[in-house]
């Protein structure tokens, strides 16, 4: 849209769009106010300067008018501003629900990304356009940043957290994304690219990839691996909490609080169990943490996004 002006950076996004319009509403509006307050500076020098007959008499009532007007019009229009952003700020970072959703681990000094049916890349991420993609990211050692500058998009990775972040790509290409954060001496390094590609070229990629277990399965086995299908699965003795349809519902805590069951809780509640104990059930999970990494725990929250579809019987 802005591609005319000089210098101008590449875009190719949904929320490109929205932000350079920010951005250039940002340079009119303070550009108008320095040209007025450069203008009022030239005009008084003129007008006033030595030897000049100008009247300076009684500036105070001749001008309260104006200083007024001056400020409440610009204290407006900043707050225009800022509540306009603020609603950007707030619209990108509330993921939606992504038709795709993968998996990024940051780790000096790359990026491990996996995709729902498995495939696996290394600083490099291939998605189809026309699509929400919703990433979720983890950090394996320090705190990382990730950016897209073509989207305008970018979100720390802080460790031990998740980090979830989305766009919408809707023009085919390559794109470089990088981390913003200093985590090393080769932080310069940690670069990559993203290749958008039409959704007929996306598939076929998929199936090049010649990957046998989705991520979800790979997150079963584990979840058997861990025990956790002892005391979580269906015909288990043990009176723990059912994982059919937990994903995205809310969780009802011992300590009387309300839990959106998204990645982050999922992710606490399996390294920190007893931090966060279902109302009605003993605390009697074992802490992973430590035990777990990062590629581990996210296909452990994948299998149990994947059953999101049963009946909850604990909500």
């Amino acid at each position: 849209m802005y591609q005319w002006l000089p210098f101008w950076p590449p875009i190719s996004s949904k929320q490109g769009i929205v932000v350079d319009d920010l951005v250039i509403a940002e340079v009119v509006v303070s550009t108008l106010i320095v040209l007025t307050v450069f203008g009022m500076m030239v005009t008084f020098c003129v007008r006033y300067r030595r030897g000049s007959q100008a009247s300076r008499a009684h500036l105070m009532r001749k001008t309260w008018r104006i200083e007024i007007g001056w400020t409440v019009a610009t204290l407006i229009a900043f707050l225009a501003l800022f509540a306009w952003g603020a609603d950007i700020y707030a619209w990108l970072f509330r993921s939606p629900p992504g038709d795709i959703e993968i998996y990024i681990v940051g780790k000096q000094w790359m990026w491990k990304v996996q995709h729902p049916g498995g495939q696996r890349e290394i600083n490099a991420l291939h998605v189809p356009t026309g699509k929400t993609i919703r990433l979720v990211f983890a950090s394996q050692d320090v705190v990382h940043s990730f950016f897209i500058p073509a989207f305008r998009i970018k979100h720390d990775v802080v460790p031990g957290t998740n980090e979830t972040l989305w766009f919408k790509a809707d023009q085919p290409g390559v794109y470089r994304f990088e981390c913003t954060q200093y985590c090393g001496d080769q932080h310069a390094t940690m670069t990559g690219e993203v290749t958008v590609m039409t959704p007929s070229d996306y598939e076929h990629w998929l199936t090049d990839q010649g990957v046998g277990q989705s991520l979800a399965e790979q997150g079963e086995s584990l979840f058997r691996q861990y025990g956790c299908s002892g005391c979580h699965g269906p015909n288990s003795t043990v009176h723990a909490p059912s994982l059919n349809g937990l994903y995205g519902g809310l969780v009802h805590l011992q300590d009387g609080s309300v839990r959106r069951a998204d990645e982050a809780y999922l992710r606490d509640c399996i390294l920190e169990p007893r931090t966060f104990t279902v109302a009605g059930y003993p605390p009697v999970m074992p802490n992973f943490s430590g035990q777990i990494g990062e590629d581990d725990l996210m296909k452990l929250i994948a299998y149990i996004q994947s059953l999101a579809h049963r009946s909850a019987s604990w909500r």
